[in-house]
């Protein structure tokens, strides 16, 4: 592993949906997520982290130090039970023998801890509360992000779908279904990456310079590992990297994100593509000590 971070960064990345749903909400149909008040298009934080773990996983193949904690068909019990048998620990237990979710001994629990962030790199990243039985602590990530949020206001279509042949035998009529779709959006989302989080002389993750070129790489390749049916064409089609001088950051995040703008051209009236839209920066917001950087 090379060294923890020593630079805060922040970033804003641009991807685009084409005839998908790029986040259902699964208590309403699975109809695409939206600000019900403004119409604009939602994607959470956690339906993105879970496609950074998904390339992870598959680019690192479990290798050392990069296995993916909160990872499908996996209890998570099962990976805190790893640490204790590797750090030859007894977890304590109650009257009856169950395991409990109480700590073990001091020393003993920051070895559990500082297993987990050095074998699972999604803890790295984002941390993890491992409270349960088998008690391996709680770790608060560097890298954070927020929700993304659609350019444009959004109209979902629901596209009706039949069958040409039947479930079961015995059935004389193929069944109708439906599909939640937008036919086009491009949305924004904002993160946040905080090297004192990630400094191990503080507690902190040991997320280090080789994780975070993981981590960009993850940014700008995770939809072409995730396609299917439902989500349609996905892909990213920016990402601004602004990084600090300073381990502290030499300027508000909001500023440097106000230096960002997407707006339609001139004529536009429903985009289509992510050619009917401009995206500008203004380099007089970005201060000194702050340099930017576009990767795609």
């Amino acid at each position: 592993m090379s060294e923890a971070i020593k630079n805060r960064y922040e970033f804003s990345m641009f991807f685009e949906v084409e005839n998908g749903n790029p986040n259902g909400d699964p208590d309403a149909g699975n109809v695409p997520r939206r600000d019900a008040e403004t119409g604009y298009g939602i994607v959470t934080d956690v339906c993105i982290k879970r496609k950074i773990r998904n390339y992870v996983d598959i680019v690192k193949q479990d290798q050392q130090g990069y296995r993916i904690y909160v990872r499908n068909g996996i209890p998570l019990d099962t990976n805190r039970k790893w640490a204790y048998k590797e750090c030859n620990v007894q977890p304590p237990t109650d009257s009856k023998g169950k395991v409990t979710a109480d700590e073990p001994e001091k020393e003993e629990f920051k070895q559990l801890t500082r297993f987990m962030c050095d074998n699972f790199y999604d803890i790295r990243a984002f941390g993890a509360v491992m409270t349960l039985a088998y008690n391996c602590g709680q770790v608060r990530g560097p890298v954070q992000l927020g929700f993304a949020k659609s350019v444009d206001i959004i109209s979902p279509q629901e596209i009706g779908i039949t069958s040409c042949t039947y479930a079961n035998e015995g059935e004389k009529s193929s069944k109708m279904g439906r599909k939640n779709i937008v036919p086009y959006a491009l949305y924004r989302v904002d993160g946040f990456i905080s090297p004192n989080l990630a400094l191990k002389e503080t507690g902190g993750t040991g997320f280090s310079e080789e994780d975070l070129k993981l981590f960009w790489d993850a940014l700008i390749n995770m939809f072409d590992f995730d396609h299917s049916a439902a989500r349609g064409k996905m892909a990213t089609r920016a990402l601004f990297i602004f990084k600090h001088d300073s381990i502290y950051g030499n300027c508000s995040a909001y500023k440097l994100f106000e230096s960002i703008s997407a707006k339609r051209k001139d004529g536009v009236v429903v985009p289509r593509s992510f050619h009917d839209y401009i995206i500008e920066v203004n380099e007089e917001k970005i201060p000194q000590g702050v340099t930017l950087k576009r990767l795609v």
